[in-house]
């Protein structure tokens, strides 16, 4: 129930997304950003903010651990929508994070995998990719190196 214990916290973070998706490009932008993130339930969930500031953007997380099924899911809302999107559910294995979910891009139904990894007491990454095709393929679109304010 506490798997998300590690990123309550301030944290700076350094971006890399994909420019274009489902093009086959391998065009990547990179640009900070810092979040925070707070607990609730005792560690059963918690709550992050993160400010793009070269984007002049906002970004907003809700996990939630699913006592019964002991599994997480995660929503995100931009600042661009004001939408919470569907959630990606999963469970971490080993230090390593995996959830799944059913999402949209442009009208078209994808698969969202959200992965986190490499977690240590000072770091953390994250990377996002879809698959257009019910998962059978993936592309890696976003990734985010997070080290401690």
């Amino acid at each position: 129930m506490n798997d998300f214990d590690f990123l309550v916290g301030s944290w700076n973070v350094v971006n890399r997304k994909l420019k274009t998706l489902f093009a086959g490009s391998d065009d990547w932008e990179t640009f900070p950003s810092s979040t925070t993130c707070g607990p609730i339930f005792n560690g059963g969930g918690n709550t992050e903010e993160i400010i793009f500031p070269t984007l002049g953007s906002r970004g907003f997380t809700l996990r939630l651990f699913d006592v019964e099924r002991k599994e997480w899911s995660i929503y995100w809302a931009s600042s661009h929508t004001g939408l919470l999107t569907p959630p990606v559910v999963g469970t971490f294995t080993d230090g390593r994070g995996d959830f799944y979910g059913d999402d949209t891009h442009d009208g078209i139904p994808i698969r969202a995998h959200f992965i986190w990894s490499d977690i240590t007491p000072t770091s953390a990454r994250w990377e996002q990719e879809f698959s257009a095709d019910g998962g059978r393929t993936w592309e890696s679109n976003w990734v985010m190196e997070f080290t401690h304010a």
